[in-house]
């Protein structure tokens, strides 16, 4: 049986700040910089990215650029998403098209996006980022202002939002 230990160790990944696990896997070195607002980028990077069951949750963030998510192995991935123009709307990343799971979601530059391990020990995925993702690129998000631009969602808001401390 092939467990999230087994990823974590055959991929290199290691603990990502929005949670779960990661490696990056390539970065357009070959290609000329993009240029963004904010400043020069990859045209395209991509990572490995799991989540387990004691690190189940992607916790709220946002990424300027437009990311691709792709299902490989273990269970599904349930997506929430807040829209610029406050709609909300959910995806399940996973590998069973007949119950309305999809293989690949794209998840556009503006729109704020948690994502958790709907049951099981873990899900692999890979992220391909247009332009390529830059940590000055991506906001994690802080409950007390999401709950502000989006007060209907205020539980969702929550209940996916990392943990703070002190």
């Amino acid at each position: 049986m092939i467990t999230a230990h087994h990823w974590i160790d055959a991929l290199g990944l290691e603990a990502h700040v929005e949670g779960g696990y990661f490696r990056r896997t390539f970065q357009a070195d070959h290609r000329p910089r993009t240029k963004t607002p904010a400043g020069e980028r990859y045209t395209l990077t991509s990572i490995h990215y799991l989540l387990t069951h004691w690190s189940p949750v992607g916790h709220w963030h946002l990424n300027r650029s437009d990311i691709l998510h792709f299902h490989h192995h273990g269970e599904p991935i349930t997506y929430h998403l807040l829209h610029p123009d406050g709609r909300y709307t959910s995806a399940v990343l996973g590998q069973d098209t007949g119950q309305g799971q999809v293989l690949t979601l794209a998840v556009l530059g503006g729109v704020w996006k948690a994502s958790h391990l709907t049951s099981g020990d873990h899900a692999l995925i890979s992220e391909a980022v247009a332009p390529g993702f830059d940590y000055a690129d991506m906001t994690l998000g802080r409950p007390d202002e999401l709950v502000t631009r989006f007060p209907a969602h205020a539980d969702l808001i929550h209940r996916y939002c990392r943990p703070t401390h002190g």
